[in-house]
C-alpha cells in the first residue's frame, strides 16, 4: 500500500522564505529609513508583528505609531510572498510525483491564509493542494496538533497512512507526539537543530532534487 495523503508545511518546507522572516524586523526599520545597529535581528526573530513594531518604535524612537511600523512590515511581506518568494528547488517535481501517485496533499501553516493564497498562486503551487488550514483556523499554533489533525481530517485519511512534512524541530515534536509519521526537511536557518530532527524524523529530506530522482519507494515504509 501507498502513501495517501500528505501534510506541508510551507515556509522553510515547500517554500525558501525563512529568511525573509528572519529579516523582517531589520528589513522594516530601514523602509523606515533607520539603519539597525545589529543586534535587531536575533533581538526580533521571534516576536510577532506587533512587538517588532512596539520594540522598534521604543528602541529607535520612531516617530511612527505602532499600527504604521506595523503596515511597513506588512507591506515587506506582501510584497515578498506576491512577486519573489520561490519553491525550494525539485519542490514542483516532487509534488508532481506525489499527485502522479494518488496521494491528496494539504497544507497546514501558521502564515495567514492570504499570504499562503498568493504565495502558492506565485509558485505555481497551488493546484497539487485540495486545501489550506492556517493556525489561526485552527485556533492553535503548532505546539498543538489541531492544525494536522483538521488537515487530515479533510483528506479522510488516518495517521498511519499519513505524512507530515515539516522544517521546523518544533513543530515535528507536536506531529511527532500525535502519532504522525514525519518527513523532516532541511532548512539552512535550522541548521543548529538537524541532528536532533534526523532523530525525530521518520525520514529526512537534505534536498527535493534527491527524493525526485529517487521516486517513492514500494511498501507502507516508503515515501
Amino acid at each position: 500500500m501507498r502513501l495517501q495523503s500528505a501534510i506541508f508545511d510551507m515556509d522553510g518546507t515547500l517554500l525558501d522564505s525563512m529568511d525573509m522572516w528572519t529579516d523582517l524586523g531589520p528589513s522594516m526599520l530601514r523602509r523606515l529609513g533607520v539603519e539597525p545597529d545589529g543586534t535587531d535581528q536575533a533581538n526580533l526573530l521571534h516576536k510577532p508583528l506587533s512587538e517588532k513594531a512596539a520594540y522598534c518604535k521604543e528602541k529607535y524612537g520612531l516617530p511612527q505609531t505602532i499600527a504604521e511600523i506595523m503596515a511597513a512590515g506588512a507591506a515587506i511581506v506582501e510584497e515578498f510572498y506576491s512577486t519573489q518568494v520561490q519553491a525550494k528547488p525539485g519542490v514542483p517535481e516532487f509534488l508532481s510525483l506525489l499527485k502522479m501517485e494518488g496521494v491528496w496533499m494539504y497544507v497546514a501553516t501558521a502564515t495567514d491564509r492570504p499570504l499562503v493564497e498568493m504565495a502558492l498562486a506565485h509558485t505555481g503551487l497551488r493546484d497539487y493542494f485540495r486545501g489550506i488550514v492556517t493556525c489561526a483556523e485552527a485556533g492553535a499554533g503548532k505546539e498543538s496538533p489541531e492544525v494536522y489533525e483538521r488537515a487530515m481530517r479533510r483528506l479522510r485519511s488516518g495517521k498511519k497512512d499519513t505524512v507530515v512534512f515539516e522544517d521546523a524541530l518544533f513543530a515535528i515534536r507536536t506531529a511527532k507526539a500525535a502519532g504522525f509519521r514525519v518527513a523532516g526537511v532541511y532548512d539552512k536557518v535550522s541548521q543548529s537543530d538537524q541532528e536532533e530532527i534526523r532523530r525525530l524524523s521518520d525520514y529526512y529530506i537534505q534536498s527535493y532534487e534527491e527524493m525526485y530522482h529517487q521516486g517513492l519507494p514500494e511498501g507502507t515504509d516508503g515515501l
